[in-house]
């Protein structure tokens, strides 16, 4: 089947659910847990938080983006800053420029750059062209600080690609690598961006027949050990039901997995490498109810089909699922869009085995008050809290929310980047890190600075070898949420 804007939630445009009829697994269900609406966007403050994720900043802040709304009436989208208590500041408004040279719609979230500044993309904007959807532009990357000065690096222009859906990804050599789903030769392009701004494109989808390499990668790449990155296309393949490739860096292409239908179909979100190597996801549709699964994939892409939504009656686990992350408890955490105990999706959560557990049906409040239809992936602030985002819901406005879930998971620290060759200087995350008394790389001691409660500046120590990195203070040690990769 051919990928369409019809599962796209930008504004004025419904999603359409599924509603599946055959149902008959198990799944879990949620223990004791504690969830907080956090933000309500009233269109003023932003409108509609699409696909991407929070990150969180050196501050301790979290930072996302809406793909509508703005101070103007004029304006399509926000970057924003909020506190992980829940106050917020509207960093920048999009198309505030003629022409919105400076973009609109953004259906991505932000990605933390080594400099300390945020990188992202809108869908539509730029430069002017006629070759785009509805002569709004192509879309652009931009950086953007954490004060809100927004630089626009590239505007894309169709031949270079076009409608840049999914955020980017910093590599280990310092470059940004994103897709476009439309645009370039044929139905979608791979490109590498310099922090400076130089684009290259890498690959141009669907230039065969019938797509055998897929068409319209909707989802975000991610980078593996070994250098290449993985990714997926919503559509194409042997099957016409979307793919899992492989890719390096200088634009080989290798298509590992096409979806069958039976094994899911659509695969819109990225996919994300777990600590035991295996990538795991998601497909929109397909699978045993037609309404989206979770999977398995090795690198050398053998998939197992862990989960089959709507295996509950009533499909009360949920359906349509979108991207997945992995806690740094090992379990891995996403939103299905529909389904659920009151038909606006759910959040849960998944083992590496593919044991799930309902943890939250939305819409439980009055007037949806905590939200409806999540889409977006969730994100695991070092405190251990999970925050997330709905597309609709947040009561009267309906133009949604920003929530928080605590389940009782521990506290860690993250590094930027999380590798490295001996000599890199390395960033940590955390909080109540003032009183930080040792930095340790895989047991070997590290000199340090602290910048903040929230900062660690570190350098990567001689005879430091790959491992937990962890950061000790008086009476407890903080270990850090994946390994840290010593090149």
């Amino acid at each position: 089947m051919n990928v369409s804007h019809s599962m796209m939630n930008l504004p004025g445009w419904k999603m359409s659910c599924a509603v599946a009829l055959f149902c008959g697994a198990i799944a879990g269900v949620a223990s004791a847990q504690t969830f907080t609406t956090l933000i309500t966007f009233d269109g003023t403050n932003g409108a509609y938080p699409e696909y991407g994720s929070l990150v969180q900043g050196t501050d301790g802040n979290f930072y996302g983006t809406t793909a509508d709304g703005g101070a103007d009436p004029t304006n399509v989208g926000t970057a924003f800053k909020m506190t992980p208590t829940g106050a917020l500041t509207t960093l920048y408004s999009f198309c505030s420029q003629a022409d919105c040279t400076d973009g609109k719609v953004l259906t991505a979230g932000l990605v933390l750059g080594t400099s300390g500044k945020f990188y992202g993309t809108t869908y539509y904007g730029g430069v002017p062209s006629s070759t785009c959807l509805g002569f709004y532009g192509c879309g652009t990357v931009f950086e953007i600080t954490p004060a809100g000065k927004l630089t626009t690096l590239h505007s894309f222009v169709g031949t270079d690609g076009e409608s840049p859906f999914s955020g980017l990804v910093q590599a280990t050599n310092g470059d940004f690598y994103g897709t476009t789903i439309y645009g370039g030769t044929a139905e979608g392009t791979i490109y590498k961006i310099t922090p400076a701004g130089t684009l290259t494109t890498l690959y141009n989808f669907c230039t065969q027949a019938g797509c055998p390499d897929g068409n319209y990668p909707y989802g975000t790449l991610v980078q593996a050990a070994n250098g290449d990155f993985y990714g997926t296309t919503g559509g194409g393949g042997a099957n016409e039901y979307g793919t899992v490739f492989k890719i390096t860096l200088t634009g080989d292409l290798t298509t590992l997995h096409s979806f069958t239908g039976t094994d899911g179909e659509n695969p819109e979100a990225g996919l994300v490498l777990a600590a035991n190597g295996d990538f795991y996801g998601t497909t929109l549709e397909g699978g045993a109810n037609e309404v989206g699964t979770v999977f398995k994939m090795t690198p050398t892409g053998t998939l197992t089909t862990l989960y089959s939504f709507c295996s509950e009656t009533g499909c009360t686990d949920g359906e349509l699922p979108y991207a997945l992350m992995q806690a740094a408890n090992g379990n891995f955490y996403g939103m299905t869009s529909a389904g659920g105990a009151n038909r606006q999706g759910t959040v849960f959560e998944i083992t590496p085995a593919g044991a799930l557990t309902t943890l939250y049906s939305f819409c439980s409040q009055t007037g949806c008050a905590d939200g409806e239809v999540p889409v977006a992936q969730l994100m695991q602030a070092t405190s251990g809290d999970l925050y997330g985002t709905t597309y609709e819901g947040g009561g009267a406005s309906s133009d949604g929310t920003v929530f928080s879930l605590s389940l009782g998971l521990s506290p860690f620290v993250k590094t930027l980047p999380t590798s490295g060759k001996v000599g890199t200087q390395v960033l940590i995350l955390g909080n109540s890190l003032t009183g930080t008394t040792s930095v340790t790389f895989n047991g070997t001691a590290a000199q340090f600075t602290v910048v903040s409660a929230t900062e660690i500046k570190v350098t990567v120590p001689t005879g430091a070898t790959t491992g937990t990195v962890e950061v000790s203070m008086p009476g407890r040690t903080l270990s850090s949420n994946v390994k840290f990769r010593v090149t």
